[in-house]
């Protein structure tokens, strides 16, 4: 079926067959930082669109925070002109921090359209089933002799935040990577935050780690990522872009946001 056959599909299934017309799910906003690099804003757009091939009932929109149009602002504005009544906001973002504690919910505010911001996308195990999964493009091996496992590791490149939370969830994502390769993962950052890729690289080799691969922690292609990337001793993964297991997650998060709203007006 191709995404035409798909998305007529969705508009009948909202009609039953008595005709009544189910009630629309709330819009899905997916909310992405910005980048001046084009290729993040047709990552964006390509992931958007594998969203909408697994929920083709479901009207999906986007907004950047800054640097890339649409703004969430003009979107949310869009929406509240069209008299959207609901919206769930899934930040496109892999930690908590300052973006999804006060910005998305500051622009939010700014409409009559009813709005719950989901949780950021990570730490979640469909983000590590990312990162393994380009770790394994890169030339990651899955099967290490036990020397070549006691020599290898991970830098897990961020983008770094100056809020605890975000270092905190970026932790449990290493962790998590570490158990799924059954090799140390060290976070690293780039920028405002230490320590920095390069030295993570640096306090490995101390270590007796000298296979190390450079994991992105980043949702598409930018200028932090080619910067990690570029201080990778072995093989860099390459952002975790459009894969399936990422348009997975963004409607897991979409649901959760729901399934709270309604337990909360059940209450």
């Amino acid at each position: 079926m191709n995404r035409t056959d798909s998305q007529l599909a969705g508009r009948l299934s909202l009609v039953p067959r008595g005709g009544r017309r189910r009630p629309a799910p709330p819009a899905l906003v997916v909310v992405a930082h910005g980048s001046r690099d084009p290729r993040a804003l047709s990552t964006v757009g390509t992931l958007l669109d594998r969203v909408r091939d697994l929920r083709p009932d479901l009207p999906v929109h986007l907004g950047h925070i800054e640097l890339n149009e649409p703004l969430l602002s003009d979107t949310l504005a869009r929406l509240d002109a069209t008299d959207t009544a609901d919206a769930v906001l899934v930040p496109l973002l892999l930690s908590r921090g300052y973006h999804v504690r006060r910005d998305i919910p500051e622009m939010a505010a700014q409409v009559r359209v009813r709005t719950r911001v989901a949780a950021p996308l990570g730490p979640h195990p469909l983000l590590v089933e990312t990162l393994h999964a380009r770790l394994v493009e890169a030339g990651w091996h899955t099967r290490m002799t036990d020397a070549e496992r006691r020599a290898s590791a991970v830098v897990l490149a961020a983008a770094g935040s100056r809020d605890p939370d975000s270092a905190v969830d970026t932790g449990r994502t290493a962790r998590l990577l570490a158990d799924r390769l059954g090799v140390p993962v060290v976070p690293a950052y780039a920028s405002t935050a230490a320590s920095t890729v390069p030295a993570a690289v640096r306090a490995l080799a101390a270590r007796g780690r000298h296979r190390v691969a450079v994991a992105s922690y980043f949702t598409a292609p930018g200028r932090f990522a080619t910067e990690c990337a570029q201080a990778a001793p072995w093989i860099a993964a390459a952002p975790l872009g459009t894969h399936e297991a990422m348009a997975h997650l963004v409607l897991h998060r979409y649901d959760q946001a729901r399934a709270v709203s309604v337990g909360s007006n059940a209450a």
